[in-house]
């Protein structure tokens, strides 16, 4: 599950969804482990270089099928 990082205060937290909550049946005062890791972000680079080529690639197909033939 990934949870936003928000401010609280001078401080940062994460919220616990409620369907959670109701599932481990957690209340105020309880004590929870977590785990940190912070989220890769290449994943969403490499996406968004993926959308970039297929647009250039369906911008410039006819030309590029002419350019391959030559």
């Amino acid at each position: 599950m990934s949870q936003k990082v928000i401010k609280i205060g001078s401080s940062l937290g994460v919220t616990i969804p409620k369907n959670e909550i109701a599932k481990l049946h957690i209340i105020p005062g309880d004590e929870v482990d977590i785990t940190v890791q912070k989220k890769i972000t290449r994943l969403a680079k490499h996406e968004q270089l993926l959308k970039s080529l297929e647009s250039f690639m369906n911008t410039y197909d006819k030309d590029l099928r002419q350019l391959s033939k030559k």
